[in-house]
């Protein structure tokens, strides 16, 4: 299975009702997870694999946020108390294309790609998302300043999940 079929099937477990999705072949194996999947969970499972790094670049989706925002997926199981963060309609999402492990820096020893304060093009690379060991570097597509990181590093993140909010003006 290559890298696009396995997008595929991610963009069409995510329009689906399925919270969990498995896959095996030969010694190649598959689990996609939903959002839905961590309501049934308590516990986030943990990748305890070396990533082999390979770069690769895969364009963020990204959109006016309107709406109430809560801190991460991981946060949102373990720290459940926690109160959402309304966020002000003029910011702008940078999302997650992929799921899978968000990194900061592209080496536990590096600096992060950006920081609150950071001012970002369009091609600015803002972040690694981890996925099936590859390390796919997630550009912008905005242009303005950081102005919150939604995730920690080295955190498990979602299809469409919220890294970064970005002010325009900035």
């Amino acid at each position: 299975m290559d890298y696009k079929e396995i997008q595929n099937l991610i963009k069409l477990i995510s329009n689906s009702n399925l919270s969990e999705f498995k896959m095996k072949d030969g010694d190649f194996r598959l689990t996609i997870r939903t959002k839905e999947y961590h309501k049934y969970v308590n516990a986030p499972q943990a990748q305890a694999q070396a990533p082999v790094v390979v770069s690769s670049h895969i364009p963020a989706h990204s959109e006016t946020r309107t709406e109430i925002v809560s801190q991460e997926a991981v946060k949102q199981e373990n720290k459940q108390a926690e109160a959402p963060v309304e966020v002000k309609k003029e910011l702008l999402e940078i999302k997650s294309p992929i799921v899978g492990t968000f990194y900061r820096s592209p080496g536990p020893d590096k600096d992060p790609y950006v920081k609150i304060g950071d001012n970002v093009d369009k091609d600015t690379i803002v972040c690694i998302v981890e996925a099936m060991k590859l390390f796919n570097e997630i550009e912008a597509e905005v242009k303005g300043k950081i102005v919150d990181v939604l995730v920690e590093d080295a955190s498990p993140v979602e299809y469409d999940q919220v890294l970064f909010l970005v002010d325009p003006k900035g």
